[in-house]
């Protein structure tokens, strides 16, 4: 069992949610069938929302792989409530703004850096 991988992978999984939502009511309104019919609002909901199926993904599989292999409870509590607070930063810094802004930068950077720390723990976890 991996109970705090299942709860930031399911609070995760409702910010796609939301983002897919606010893509749904983008297609809903302005009469979209598939893409964004060459509107930026609507590229900008496709590319938040996109951009976090990009990435949550492999953040919740490094830390479900991290648990499974008896990794620290509390090292996965930090990095679940940081990975959630990433992507919510990034999804209102894109949302707010198609140029750079705080959320998106340091959301972004944020998202990258637990990446990597859990993949590093992935491999140190291998060799100890």
């Amino acid at each position: 069992m991996l109970p705090i991988t299942s709860l930031y992978a399911a609070l995760l999984a409702l910010i796609i949610i939301f983002l897919a939502y606010k893509v749904v009511v983008f297609r809903k309104t302005k009469k979209v069938d598939l893409g964004d019919n060459g509107d930026a609002d609507g590229l900008q909901a496709i590319r938040v929302h996109a951009n976090a199926v990009e990435y949550i993904p492999m953040m919740i599989i490094l830390m479900g792989l991290y648990e499974g292999n008896g990794g620290s409870q509390l090292i996965l509590n930090i990095v679940g409530v940081l990975a959630v607070v990433a992507r919510l930063m990034h999804a209102f810094g894109l949302t707010k703004s198609k140029g750079l802004s705080f959320g998106r930068f340091y959301g972004t950077a944020l998202t990258w850096l637990i990446t990597i720390f859990l993949a590093g723990l992935n491999i140190y976890t291998y060799f100890i």
